[in-house]
């Protein structure tokens, strides 16, 4: 390793760093709006802290056709003054809660009747006595106020550096509407919503129904929007700034006049969206699932807005989809993969319009109805309209490995996750739901076929229309269309955790098939049980000099033989999950393992290949293959690959064996070779950009000795490097690794690149670079802005953490490791979704010691009052530290590597 890379300074000793973090959270406790108002001490019984699975079902049973009339002041200020009506229709006489989470309480009204609000609202819900209402139609009026903040906030505020302009909009998932405005936050109480915003002149706003009128004869501009049809609250939004609209005439409907559909983008960077390309796909996807669906597009107007410092990928709101600014806007030529999973983001979201947003799940438990469906539904449709792209493919690629390397973990849940606080809905966000139900619903289709598949869809859009449904709702609708019963198949899939590990075992007499059985045990037997999964199978025998032997094999016992392939000679290899369309961690048997290490580049079938690399790449995380062969059998397969994602893929997988698995003696050594492989593959004019490009970064992220680091030093004022463009984004990046690796120039690298890169992104990508300084003063001075300034955007935080807890620097992080987790619980309240994960994939990732696994262990022990979902999330993060030491402490000389 380079003696450039080091600390600079001593590491901050534990009870520092553990004081620091105090600091930090008192502050922004103190700060809080629960601290800065007195209203009464909380209630008891269902008025505490969040949603309660009681108060929800209590409402449920009382309350219905529900309305609320909206209205509210934005500016560039910190606070929304608004004022909500809202109506409703109950069917008891007793007490009615509205939750509620903002800034303060004004007065208000109950059926005309003057009522003290502010004495009745604990900080998280208003309770309205029952000596104010009425069996059947009530009205209350609050007058309210809102926080508007770059975190933590549900209207996120951003300021454009470039102009100055400020520019708002909210993001209420899953449960922050009541962070907004007074309301029945659960999403089975579905409302109309009207809103009324008043803006600074000049703005323009955007919500879920059409603009009906804009007021401009006041100081403010009041925009008016129409009622919505019945939505979830989580899925109500608006967005306010001086947007820059872009406005075509699109068909939504297949056979339908056109209608306009707009692109909301900030003014700065009108210019680099793609209008034409983003909405085309937009209104393409609306046609296509209409069809698949049988149920033309539901909401009326679909527009689509590029949220600058979006913390995640897409939300759904109907009528008004938002996209994350920077992934649907390139700086530099887009890879294959890049605009791939644009599409993909684009389908999901599209596809939410009718799995979550048309029919919702009735609670959050069922997070995976709409999540992980419109991750499946993304893939169908992007294999009908694109099959040239082989979207199962890209669909395995996206889903399984992320979902195999949560799902083998303690910390693993069934999809249908129990929640009984939609406080603690943020902790259902992750793999499982995103990834493992998509790959079951795969499996789901391939059990009981298309044709049914897609008649159970269509009944249940018909049955469950504007309403709310659950799993199992779902799996009798299909059964139905398949005329079998699901309910056995759901609760293997749906309520048991964890994922089958499948093992082939292979005996060969005489060049011929003796014996193929695959034995099926759980990862987690702890967690799962030990009764086997339901699995069907398409089992392939591969042989060089013929076709291959594909066999359908039901997999339903722990030990399976496959009496079909008794006699038939003896293959190249086996591999029991050709297709994908099972869910299990297929690990080969070693003649397997022997072929495909070296001959794997010769397959020609592209997913298959891709699936093949999974598996042995299965076999490292699991200790069965040594690292270094692994890379072995990367560095002969890259200069042969041609498929771009598959690509992408290795490389990652080669820099991760070298930089993490291989032991530190033989690391350098390793690197320096991989390098040269990717130096080759980067400068090789036959291969496709986006593989060129892979491989470009890969080097990046290798650069460890002195002449590397020199190279990157001059390559970051070039344009171009190995005929490859060099745009802002790769500048950045090689700023950020001479960064890390202890450039004594850093402030002028940072300083210098920012002013040839004066975007908003470029004031980004700075503060990313600064986090991955090696020294112990940058480290603290970081770790405590995060939890301390309220100004700090979340999506700036979640770059940064990369680079914070960078590898190389594992020593200097260590300390962090504790008061991290100690920040788990305030991580949950003031974070959204996804951030947690991040946060301990992050911490878990810069470390590779067993010391580090002791001292998460530990913290693991004297925390067993821990909240479950907390508990879950560090045991899925602690999994990958854990496989870290194992396969590190490794004999590969004389234990087995198949």
């Amino acid at each position: 390793m380079s003696s450039s890379v080091g600390p600079h300074g001593p590491a901050p000793s534990r009870a520092a760093t553990a004081a620091l973090v105090l600091a930090a959270l008192t502050g922004v406790l103190m700060c809080g709006p629960l601290a800065a108002q007195s209203g009464p001490p909380p209630l008891s019984g269902l008025t505490g802290v969040g949603v309660s699975r009681e108060l929800a079902e209590a409402r449920r049973q009382t309350l219905e056709d529900l309305r609320y009339a909206l209205s509210l002041r934005v500016s560039t200020s910190d606070t929304a003054h608004g004022e909500v009506t809202v109506e409703f229709t109950t069917r008891s006489t007793g007490d009615v809660v509205l939750d509620f989470r903002g800034l303060f309480v004004h007065g208000g009204e109950v059926n005309g009747q003057a009522w003290n609000a502010r004495e009745a609202w604990n900080g998280h819900h208003l309770l309205v006595p029952s000596r104010l209402l009425q069996a059947g139609r009530n009205s209350v009026r609050l007058r309210f106020g809102s926080a508007v903040a770059s975190a933590g906030a549900a209207v996120i505020r951003t300021q454009d550096v470039r102009d100055s302009s400020t520019y708002l909009y909210t993001l209420l998932v899953p449960a922050d509407a009541n962070l907004l405005f007074p309301v029945f936050d659960q999403p089975d109480l579905k409302a109309r919503i009207t809103l009324s915003l008043s803006t600074p002149p000049m703005w323009r706003a955007l919500s879920n129904a059409a603009l009906v009128s804009r007021d401009s004869s006041a100081a403010q501009v009041v925009h008016t929007f129409a009622p919505t049809v019945p939505i979830s609250t989580y899925l109500f939004a608006f967005a306010a700034g001086p947007w820059d609209v872009q406005t075509r005439e699109l068909a939504m409907h297949e056979g339908a006049p056109a209608q306009p559909m707009s692109l909301w983008v900030r003014q700065s960077r009108a210019r680099e969206a793609e209008s034409d390309t983003l909405l085309q796909m937009n209104a393409r996807a609306l046609r296509w699932l209409g069809q698949y669906f049988g149920v033309s597009y539901p909401f009326g107007k679909y527009d689509l807005l590029l949220a600058p410092a979006f913390p995640f990928g897409g939300m759904e709101h109907p009528g008004a989809v938002f996209y994350n600014e920077e992934s649907f806007i390139y700086r530099e030529p887009p890879t294959v993969s890049q605009l791939l999973g644009r599409q993909a983001t684009t389908f999901h979201e599209v596809a939410h319009q009718w799995f979550g947003d048309y029919v919702t799940m009735r609670w959050f438990d069922d997070l995976w109805l709409k999540e992980g469906f419109a991750t499946f539904m993304a893939a169908r449709m992007q294999a009908a309209l694109q099959p040239e792209a082989n979207a199962w493919k890209t669909f395995y690629l996206r889903n399984k490995p992320v979902a195999y390397a949560t799902d083998v973990t303690s910390g693993t849940t069934p999809v249908w996750q129990s929640l009984g606080n939609l406080d603690q809905a943020k902790s259902n966000y992750g793999p499982i739901v995103y990834n493992k139900a998509p790959s079951l619903l795969r499996q789901l289709e391939h059990v009981v076929g298309e044709a049914a598949f897609q008649r159970g869809v269509q009944q249940f859009q018909q049955q469950y229309a504007f309403g709310n449904a659950t799993w199992q709702q779902l799996l009798a609708s299909i059964g139905a269309a398949a005329g079998r019963d699901l309910s056995e198949w759901g609760r293997q899939w749906m309520l048991r955790p964890g994922v089958p590990i499948i093992s082939q075992h292979v005996r060969v007499e005489r060049g011929r098939i003796a014996s193929l059985r695959l034995t099926q045990r759980p990862a987690q037997p702890a967690l799962s049980g030990s009764e086997a999964w339901p699995l069907t199978l398409q089992l392939r025998l591969h042989y060089v000099d013929r076709a291959p032997v594909l066999l359908r094999v039901d997999v339903n016992t722990h030990d399976t033989d496959v009496p079909a392939a008794r006699g038939l000679p003896a293959p190249a290899f086996v591999y029991a999950n050709d297709g994908d369309y099972g869910y299990a961690v297929v690990l080969p048997d070693s003649a397997s393992v022997s072929w495909l290490t070296r001959e794997l580049p010769s397959v020609r079938d592209d997913l298959l290949r891709a699936q093949l690399w999974g598996a042995l790449w299965d076999l490292v995380r699991d200790a069965q293959l040594d690292p270094r062969r692994y890379v072995a059998a990367v560095l002969r397969g890259l200069p042969l690959e041609r498929d771009e994602q598959i690509a992408a893929s290795l490389v990652s997988r080669a820099v991760t064996a070298t930089q993490r698995y291989v032991p530190a003696a033989g690391r350098d050594s390793l690197a320096a070779v991989l390098r040269a492989t990717l130096a080759a593959g980067a400068q090789d004019a036959r291969l496709p950009y986006g593989q060129r490009k892979a491989q470009f970064d890969a080097w990046v992220s290798l650069a460890r000795d002195v002449p590397s680091l020199d190279s990157l030093r001059r390559w970051v004022t070039r344009d171009s490097v190995w005929g490859l463009p060099l745009r802002a984004p790769t500048q950045w990046s090689l700023v950020q690794q001479l960064v890390a690796r202890g450039a004594g120039d850093h402030a002028a690298l940072i300083a210098d690149m920012r002013r040839r890169d004066a975007s908003t992104e470029g004031a980004r990508q700075a503060f990313v670079a600064e986090a991955a300084r090696p020294d112990s003063a940058s480290k603290a001075t970081l770790f405590a802005r995060w939890f301390g300034d309220a100004t700090l955007n979340e999506e700036w935080v979640t770059s940064s953490l990369r680079t914070f807890f960078d590898g190389d620097q594992a020593l200097l992080t260590a300390p962090y490791v504790v008061p991290a987790l100690d920040t788990l619980p305030w991580i949950q309240q003031n974070r959204r979704i996804f951030f947690l994960g991040s946060w301990l994939s992050a911490v878990m990732g810069g470390q590779r010691s067993a010391e580090a696994l002791r001292e998460v262990d530990a913290w693991l022990a004297a925390h067993s009052m821990l909240a479950p979902d907390l508990r879950q999330k560090v045991l899925q993060a602690r999994d990958e530290l854990e496989r870290t030491v194992r396969i590190l402490g490794a004999d590969w000389n004389i234990s087995t590597t198949r």
